[in-house]
């Protein structure tokens, strides 16, 4: 549960490299207490630039950087009330697991007991307890990583900051370790603040989420308002999958929007927008069949151009005459249930107007 009080306040923030390169543009706001953060964005977007000015590792050129009520401007990264987390994990291969723990305590000249107290505690948050004396290369991947988190951990920082944490990890291990960073998170309390360009990681870990782009925050939300509310094509074509449709737009002046397309014609929409706009829906959203869809569900029809099969679900391409194929999931939901939609058969996609996002940008 999130603290209504900020522990973080950024606040017209910007950073600009030698060369008048501008890698944060102007950012603000705030992280409350206890809460999992994520910022994201594709790379070169300014969220690593943004997660180093919070640790101290980068100075800002503007703006102010408050933590735990603190202004940063002059503290030392090894003063914050933070500590961080890197992508390569950074351990010592020559030192045990317990000394790799323990070392930033023993740098701090920490008695010998509250040292190994410390690391036994933090090893056993991480399910480590009873590794203490293995070297790192006895470990698997996801146990190194943990070693990373139990030492960050250790110092009992207000804020940790992850820098693409499970990036080196396979597909299934990361997918664990997301959960476990979840419940980590939850049992210490402490804010967390991660850096991926991984959608379904933020989504799937985050309280909320700033999406980036070129040094600029576009919105800022909880997971399920980015997804089904963003407030920009941008936004939308980064979080998840989408079809898009280019239309023009024109208020209606009864809280309804017109919007014309070259594949769907006029359609009416809720909402007031005006000139250029993107329609778009989420592929799990559109039916596809043989059958003319039912009144009430806007719909095209076209030839089935590609099927992929995920064992779940299946993803079934059809070519309405838009720029691209039309996406849409089927999912598998019995054992056989592949779609029996064969390539180059003529089939209709359809969907809610509901379920359709009118966005600008």
């Amino acid at each position: 549960m999130t603290g209504n009080d900020p522990i973080i306040r950024i606040e017209n923030i910007t950073k600009v490299y030698p060369g008048g390169v501008k890698a944060v543009d102007n950012v603000s706001f705030t992280v409350s207490r206890g809460e999992f953060f994520a910022l994201l964005g594709p790379s070169g977007c300014g969220k690593t630039t943004l997660l180093r000015m919070m640790a101290g590792f980068e100075v800002p050129t503007e703006g102010q950087l408050i933590i735990d009520g603190q202004d940063m401007a002059h503290v030392q990264a090894n003063k914050r009330p933070v500590n961080m987390v890197f992508q390569s994990y950074a351990v010592f291969p020559h030192m045990t697991v317990a000394q790799n723990v323990g070392y930033g305590l023993k740098i701090e000249r920490r008695p010998r007991k509250e040292i190994n107290e410390r690391v036994e505690e933090a090893l056993e948050l991480v399910k480590l307890g009873g590794l203490g004396g293995r070297k790192p290369d006895e470990l698997s991947g996801g146990q190194r990583q943990r070693v990373a988190l139990a030492r960050a951990l250790v110092k009992r920082p207000s804020v940790l900051l992850l820098d693409e944490p499970l990036s080196a990890l396979d597909a299934k291990l990361r997918e664990a370790m997301q959960l476990e960073l979840v419940r980590l998170q939850k049992t210490v309390g402490i804010t967390f603040v991660i850096v991926t360009h991984d959608q379904d990681e933020a989504l799937s870990m985050a309280n909320r989420i700033a999406v980036m782009e070129q040094g600029v925050v576009r919105q800022i939300a909880g997971p399920s308002e980015l997804y089904e509310a963003p407030n920009s094509r941008f936004v939308a074509d980064f979080i998840g999958k989408i079809n898009l449709f280019d239309g023009i737009a024109k208020a209606n002046g009864n809280g309804k929007t017109l919007v014309d397309t070259a594949v769907l014609g006029k359609t009416e929409f809720t909402g007031t927008a005006n000139g250029t706009v993107s329609l778009g829906i989420r592929p799990e959203k559109i039916r596809v069949s043989r059958e003319k869809p039912e009144n009430g569900f806007l719909a095209a029809q076209g030839p089935v151009t590609d099927i992929a099969y995920y064992g779940g679900y299946s993803k079934v391409f059809v070519d309405i005459g838009a720029k691209e194929p039309v996406l849409a999931d089927i999912t598998n939901s019995s054992r056989g249930a592949a779609p029996s939609f064969q390539n180059g058969e003529k089939v209709w996609v359809s969907w809610k107007a509901d379920d359709t996002l009118v966005l600008n940008g």
